[in-house]
């Protein structure tokens, strides 16, 4: 029963929009964010927190002109409300599953060259369930995580390495070796094939935050495998920034196989290189908004790959 306007939220109730609140804005730590995330202004934001304070007792939220930090109640709450808030909508989630069976929208991000053997999956995910309508959704190069936080995808397709905490990663797939990407004037243009400790000799283009820093690093290397330090060129938010610099002879940037053969250039060279760890596809989700849909699909996954480890 919600309270009549200006009532003293009653103790020992609880009302599961304050408490989705709250966890949301734990993530964000802006109270203009997690509005938009909520779909409501940003006073109801703190509406909302007020009256889940006055539930609980204590503040949960410090805030201030210049910044949002939890309490350590806060802090403690939020680590206590996590897995049960979850448990909760997937105990809904399933009721729904079950009710229906697996249906509804699932948004597929998607880092990368979306390849014709990962499109087949995603055909034979509609036919085995009809009811499921799939959208592609291009990823950031330079933000592979954050539309999952912000829930504007349900699964990912990105580029490993994936160490988030939050993020399940399910199948592994696309290795493919790694090319350089080169300016037609660049002397790296000649070559049939590269060394990867000749990146000490050269900028490579790398890629910009929000992109964890680790990320990163696989992404665009700070030093060869012996240790060499590879000069830093600029860095990028989309691969077609990056080709426009290599393309300008500003750097020259790292690339899947078939990244490379989908992007040709006339004014850019793709030369393989070795002495690197192949790069790699994984299919990432969120472990507190996981749902029938998210798991048919990396099950389907699962199984084209058992069938052909080669698609990517």
């Amino acid at each position: 029963m919600r309270n009549a306007p200006g009532e003293r939220a009653t103790e020992g109730t609880v009302e599961i929009r304050e408490l989705e609140c709250f966890l949301i804005l734990a993530e964000e730590l802006h109270f203009g964010r997690t509005g938009e995330r909520l779909y409501v202004s940003q006073g109801r934001v703190s509406q909302l927190i007020r009256s889940l304070e006055q539930r609980v007792g204590g503040r949960l939220v410090d805030r201030t002109s210049r910044r949002v930090r939890l309490t350590p109640l806060g802090r403690d709450f939020r680590d206590d409300l996590r897995p049960a808030y979850a448990a909760l909508r997937d105990a809904v989630e399933n009721a729904r599953a079950a009710a229906r069976g697996v249906s509804g929208p699932l948004r597929i991000g998607f880092q990368g060259v979306v390849g014709y053997g990962f499109m087949d999956v995603v055909g034979e995910f509609e036919d085995r369930y009809p009811g499921c309508v799939t959208r592609i959704t291009e990823l950031p190069l330079s933000d592979p995580f954050g539309p999952l936080y912000r829930e504007q995808v349900d699964v990912a397709v990105v580029l490993l390495p994936v160490e988030e905490p939050t993020l399940v990663l399910g199948p592994v797939f696309s290795r493919q070796p790694y090319f350089v990407a080169a300016s037609r004037r660049h002397p790296f243009a000649t070559r049939t094939v590269l060394d990867a400790e000749e990146l000490a000799t050269t900028p490579l283009v790398g890629v910009a935050a929000p992109a964890p820093d680790y990320w990163r690093e696989a992404q665009a290397p700070t030093h060869t495998p012996s240790g060499a330090p590879v000069p830093r060129g600029p860095t990028v938010g989309t691969l077609q920034e990056g080709l426009s610099l290599v393309a300008a002879n500003r750097g020259v940037m790292l690339l899947c196989r078939p990244t490379s053969e989908y992007h040709h250039r006339q004014d850019v060279a793709y030369v393989p290189v070795t002495g690197l760890p192949d790069s790699a596809l994984g299919l990432v989700w969120r472990g507190d908004r996981e749902n029938a849909r998210v798991r048919a699909f990396a099950a389907a996954v699962a199984d084209a790959l058992a069938r052909d480890p080669g698609i990517g």
